[in-house]
């Protein structure tokens, strides 16, 4: 039930609050507004509605990924208003992204009315499905009208178009919203007349939250309840099936990662079936929670023999594919049938293989082996090197989110040649890694792993820096909550979009690149904003680093200018700038010490000079070495 009287001081008004409390008793909490005049009634209704924190923010496009960050992290809608004209064209990217990766945005593009469209009046452009086919849904509403009816519709629309930012599939929702003057909350002698004509509690009585979480029912809890006989039939035939089967885990940011990591246990160990775990994955921040656990994939099948003996028959994924280009060639050589879990109702087989969907929830799927019982693992159950694969340095977690394994039937010859594999992989670039000196990229991500408090929201910029969280993030049982843009795999927007995941939660980190950085450096126009604090790992290694690993750097020219595009910025002077810390970080004792203990206010860069052209060389070295030591061990 809303606190906040619907206003009536005109016709625009009246509109724009009915709609945002339709919004608020559907458990709308956060609406990001960009400056402009015609969108100034959607600005007004959401700032003066004391159950909405409405952010207002200059730069659109920073706007559009700081509200994709906030409905990443809080599971729920996140409403984003612009005026018309270019401005809208702005949020695109930010659009694609929450398409792409399944986050619920509702979008709302103030326009001019008909009659000044196509006839030169300013600020004025085509708006009519500006987003095209990378919105879930697309409605232009009326002209807002001081007519009963017309406020039902207004009403009903903008439920409708709040249910479709979450079902069928969880995505974004354009509508575009043409005013006519006045645009201010004038009086205009209309609205006033309909005062006594609604009853703000009959009007809205039918509205309420999809559930009484009002972000639950977006991403899947886990099921106590019995699966679905279609569900039930796809466990039984995987069960049926080869004993040589892998399960690959890929991106994935559940409501709940204990309860999630607790159903790919059930499910790994109800096959006896290795768990290929992306970085990005809940599952290597709860590392004890699955004795079948895998991490250095990646490594391991850059031996020819290991990924030639270790082919599987049978591949169950999870999500999404993992970031591993290595991974995914050698699923697609390997001509297994593939099973793919995902609750949506999207196409998720890029590998255009024998592939099945099974329309669940990882949660549900895991119901579906009922015959497993559930509860604490029996440590005489586990393999004999778990602990060798897992972070014995790291410290309990004090929240309790670390997920108690669950038990399991003996692992199969292939599952217990997979995490012989891995274990000796893993071992080998521990070996390495201290000996090199100084910054090596790819031990930022293993010393994140390591010394980050429990349960830190973790923001990884795309290109090299998710890349060395792949290879290079150690299973761990401190149940860090990974984020990232892997919807679209861009670059755009990255600071903002950790802004937004740091938003109103415990202190965040930021790791990224110098190029990911200064593309969204009008991201720290936010710091006033923030809610909380967030610790920015900048890598400087003077350009982009990603493309060193690509057959394009053998040619140069033009590779290093028109590639790699070395920059020259002063990252200290363009924090402060911003009003933002900046830290040059010594060596890597002081970068322990400023991760371990997060401030829990405002914005800081940690910035790591390192050689781009040296660290390149050296992460094709070391995962080469790993790699002939997994294979001489098996």
């Amino acid at each position: 039930m809303s606190d906040t009287p619907l206003d009536f001081r005109n016709t625009n008004s009246l509109w724009c609050s009915v709609m945002v409390d339709t919004l608020v008793r559907l458990g709308l909490r956060h609406a990001v507004i960009c400056p402009g005049s015609r969108s100034a009634p959607l600005a007004f209704a959401f700032a003066r509605h004391t159950q909405i924190e409405a952010v207002p923010v200059l730069d659109e496009r920073s706007a559009a990924f700081f509200a994709l960050g906030l409905a990443r992290r809080h599971k729920r809608p996140t409403a984003l208003v612009c005026t018309s004209g270019t401005a809208a064209a702005e949020f695109l990217p930010a659009i694609v992204e929450a398409h792409e990766s399944g986050v619920p945005l509702l979008v709302f593009t103030a326009d001019r009315p008909p009659e000044m469209r196509e006839c030169g009046s300013g600020q004025t452009i085509d708006q009519q499905m500006l987003y095209g086919g990378h919105v879930d849904y697309y409605h232009e509403m009326a002209v807002p009208e001081a007519k009963l009816p017309a406020l039902q519709y207004a009403r009903q629309c903008i439920a409708f178009a709040f249910e479709r930012t979450r079902y069928p599939s969880a995505g974004p929702v354009h509508l575009n919203a043409p005013f006519r003057d006045p645009l201010s909350p004038v009086e205009d002698g209309l609205a006033g007349a309909l005062c006594e004509q609604i009853d703000q509690d009959a009007f809205f009585a039918h509205l309420a939250p999809a559930e009484d979480d009002a972000g639950a029912d977006l991403f899947a809890k886990e099921d106590q309840s019995p699966a679905s006989p279609a569900v039930a039939a796809g466990a039984n035939r995987l069960r049926q099936g080869s004993s040589r089967g892998v399960i690959v885990a890929g991106p994935a940011q559940p409501a709940d990662p204990a309860a999630y990591c607790a159903a790919v246990a059930r499910i790994a160990c109800a096959l006896g079936w290795p768990v290929l775990a992306d970085g990005l994955n809940p599952l290597r921040n709860h590392a004890a929670a699955n004795p079948l656990l895998v991490t250095n994939y990646d490594t391991v099948l850059r031996s020819a023999s290991l990924a030639s003996r270790l082919r599987p028959e049978v591949v169950l994924g999870l999500g999404d594919w993992p970031v591993s280009k290595q991974l995914r060639q050698w699923l697609q050589g390997a001509g297994a049938a593939i099973w793919i879990v995902a609750a949506d109702s999207r196409n998720h087989d890029p590998l255009h293989g024998r592939t099945r969907h099974l329309r669940c929830s990882v949660e549900e799927l895991a119901a579906g082996f009922p015959d497993l019982p559930r509860g604490k693992d029996d440590a005489a159950m586990r393999p004999e090197d778990e602990t060798s694969r897992q972070d014995v340095g790291a410290t309990p977690d004090p929240a309790g989110t670390a997920t108690q394994p669950g038990p399991r039937r003996e692992s199969t010859a292939y599952a217990s040649e997979w995490l012989g594999a891995d274990r000796e992989a893993g071992l080998a670039i521990d070996a390495r890694l201290p000996t090199i000196d100084p910054f090596f990229e790819g031990s930022i991500s293993r010393l994140l792993s390591r010394h980050l408090p429990p349960a830190t929201p973790v923001f990884v910029a795309s290109s090299m820096p998710v890349r060395d969280v792949e290879f290079f993030w150690r299973p761990n049982d401190r149940g860090c909550l990974p984020f990232c843009n892997r919807g679209a795999n861009g670059i755009d927007g990255t600071l903002s979009t950790a802004l937004g995941v740091a938003h109103g939660n415990r202190p965040a980190v930021l790791l990224t690149g110098d190029l990911a950085l200064l593309h969204d450096t009008n991201g720290f126009l936010l710091r006033p904003r923030l809610k909380g604090s967030l610790t920015i790992i900048l890598v400087n290694n003077r350009g982009g680093g990603i493309f060193e690993m690509l057959p394009v750097a053998k040619f140069n020219p033009p590779f290093e200018e028109f590639f790699a595009m070395p920059q020259e910025v002063d990252f200290g002077r363009l924090a402060g700038a911003y009003g933002v810390g900046h830290v040059l970080v010594r060596d890597w004792a002081h970068l322990t010490g400023l991760i371990s203990d997060l401030p829990t206010a405002g914005v800081r860069v940690l910035e790591v000079r390192t050689d781009r052209k040296r660290d390149s060389a050296l992460r094709r070295e070391l995962i080469g070495e790993a790699a002939q030591a997994a294979e001489a061990a098996v």
